[in-house]
């Protein structure tokens, strides 16, 4: 299973890639947000490990190519939209036969349906935006939010919002602990500092949740019911 933990492990991508690894960066967002393949490919944990070895003290300390900090911040977020629209552009073109094929080791029905009890829950608009920050989620939800035919223009927005927040928001992260930490210590900081930032990116996610539930149960409660006090209505 080391190729698996290959694939996972941000560093082995940073180190395989060498002087093309910003480029490498980029291209892997693209795959992950656009391609439903893609959904194996690590995202959050590649835009930290990007902005920490965006610092050139760091990356030397590793033995890889420095990344530039200008065009991450700049490819990142147009890769990541781009690759959301042509996902919802082939949801849109073509429906449910999109996901017509059988299970594997690549692709389980399940993500799809993940996917689809995220968009119903939070609602189209929010549910595009913090589907960013969860793995599988965000690659699935861009073609269901083309199925469930939710408007180009309107996923545009949305998508912008997201895939900005999103890439920006975790490369400078990146950048701002790659600065501070001792380059020679650095591969211990990189598994807890990413750790650390999805558990803070999806608290959004565990508020909305909570909200949720509490709509559902005052929803749940029946309108011809009134409370009684003292014998009176």
């Amino acid at each position: 299973m080391d190729w698996l933990w290959n694939l996972l492990d941000p560093t082995w991508w940073l180190t395989i890639l060498g002087a093309f690894a910003t480029v490498g960066v980029l291209a892997i967002i693209f795959a992950e947000t656009g391609l439903l393949l893609g959904f194996f490919l690590p995202g959050d944990s590649l835009l930290v490990a990007a902005g920490i070895f965006s610092s050139a003290a760091v990356a030397q300390g590793m033995g890889i190519t420095p990344l530039s900090l200008p065009v991450l911040l700049i490819g990142t977020p147009l890769c990541a939209i781009a690759g959301a629209q042509l996902g919802h552009f082939l949801g849109a073109r073509f429906g449910r036969r999109l996901f017509d094929k059988p299970d594997s080791r690549l692709f389980k029905r399940e993500h799809v349906l993940r996917a689809e009890e995220f968009f119903e829950k939070f609602g189209p608009a929010k549910a595009v935006v913090l589907a960013r920050f969860v793995p599988i989620v965000r690659t699935f939800m861009n073609p269901v939010a083309g199925v469930l035919e939710m408007p180009a223009k309107r996923f545009l927005v949305w998508n912008i919002v997201g895939g900005v927040v999103w890439t920006e928001g975790l490369i400078l992260l990146g950048n701002a602990l790659g600065r501070e930490v001792d380059p020679k210590q650095i591969d211990k900081y990189i598994l807890p500092g990413v750790f650390l930032i999805v558990l803070i990116s999806i608290i959004p996610i565990i508020v909305e949740v909570i909200k949720k539930r509490r709509g559902d149960k005052v929803a749940a409660v029946p309108s011809g019911k009134h409370r009684v006090t003292n014998g009176r209505h």
